[in-house]
């Protein structure tokens, strides 16, 4: 099996991001003659036009490494787990975060959607889903898509699921993380018997924000989600984190968590 080349990775993201050479060229300030060369192998980037070209790119630091890698160079991102010492105020920061969204639900997830950490309020909300769902590293979007999970109670499960489906795509192609499409294959798979699945979501003039509809005993929470990432990370890790809350679409549901 041949090795990647730098050149095979940049044309790759470059064509991932629907850049030109012309365009991506302007941006980094060289030649578009000269992204010809480096992408067909008659010309060696510097680090610097790597870490350049990369950034221009948007290229995810797990694969910016990759591409130092191809070009002959050592990776400079590295790769903490966030039980290191030296991830304490990253640790901090999502503790903090978790703790003050209670009584709501509130979770942290890595880039392919496993769950890193949750508060009380997650904690309780996942509690009645098949345990077989809840292993070692559960994952959210299958937890929640899953037939046994909490698309059982999804009162608007096709429109959930439709919303779930197309951001897993778009975050499939847009980071270049195999686990994603692995994901995503699964998630196409499921089925549920008596819901029309194909259809959708016209919003009704009162609607602001697609909610997630779960139905509790007599009662039915509905909720919207916010998700928010670290600024400016230099760790792969850290790059990859997601804080996902929860949040009530409406009084009842408000009160019912209080």
């Amino acid at each position: 099996m041949r090795e990647e080349s730098f050149g095979d990775l940049l044309r790759s993201w470059r064509q991932r991001r629907r850049v030109s050479q012309l365009d991506l060229g302007i941006e980094a300030e060289v030649s578009a003659r000269h992204i010809s060369f480096l992408e067909t192998g008659r010309a060696r980037p510097s680090r610097d036009m790597v870490m350049k070209l990369s950034e221009e790119l948007e290229v995810p630091l797990r694969h910016r490494n990759r591409m130092l890698i191809a070009a002959g160079y050592a990776p400079v991102f590295r790769e903490r787990g966030v039980g290191s010492p030296e991830m304490g105020i990253v640790r901090e920061a999502i503790d903090r975060i978790l703790a003050a969204h209670n009584p709501y639900p509130a979770v942290v997830v890595d880039v392919a959607w496993d769950l890193v950490a949750a508060n009380a309020a997650a904690e309780a909300f996942f509690g009645g889903i098949a345990p077989e769902l809840k292993g070692e590293r559960p994952n959210v979007l299958r937890m929640t898509l899953h037939p046994e999970g909490m698309a059982a109670n999804l009162v608007n499960l096709a429109e959930v699921r439709a919303h779930l489906v197309h951001r897993l795509r778009r975050h499939a192609e847009s980071s270049g993380e195999p686990r994603l499409a692995e994901l995503l294959e699964e998630l196409m798979s499921y089925e549920y018997p008596g819901v029309e699945l194909n259809v959708a979501h016209v919003p009704g003039p009162g609607d602001i924000l697609l909610p997630l509809r779960v139905r509790v005993g007599e009662r039915v929470l509905s909720m919207f989600t916010t998700i928010a990432t670290f600024g400016s990370p230099l760790d792969v890790t850290v790059s990859e984190l997601a804080i996902e809350t929860l949040w009530p679409a409406d009084a009842e549901t408000a009160a019912a968590f209080r």
